[in-house]
């Protein structure tokens, strides 16, 4: 009886592996949620930059913006919001000179 019962159970459908996670709207609601959006942010500038400038250039502009973002928010280097922090400080430099190419008429 006991062998029935679970071959019962192995052989119901399991739907909790088709389910999809939750969706995540941003700017959202929680620290995991403004880390998501921050970083889907910083990936969005990162790629419209990457189309402006050359890829050394943007090496050095990464390697810069990295170094100055990390130091700015060294006082949080501890605490669990650092890293949306220095994304959405590297998010804002990125928009920054994105707006600067818009100002001499290249969109």
């Amino acid at each position: 009886m006991k062998r029935l019962l679970l071959l019962g159970i192995c052989l119901l459908p399991f739907h909790g592996a088709h389910a999809k996670p939750p969706a995540i709207r941003c700017p959202g609601d929680n620290t995991v949620e403004m880390r998501f959006c921050a970083s889907q942010s910083w990936d969005q500038s990162d790629h419209q930059l990457r189309k402006k400038i050359s890829k050394e250039l943007f090496q050095q502009w990464q390697e810069a913006t990295r170094a100055l973002c990390a130091t700015a928010y060294a006082p949080y280097k501890d605490g669990s919001i650092y890293p949306q922090l220095v994304v959405g400080c590297d998010d804002h430099l990125n928009r920054a000179l994105l707006k600067e190419f818009r100002g001499l008429g290249d969109s």
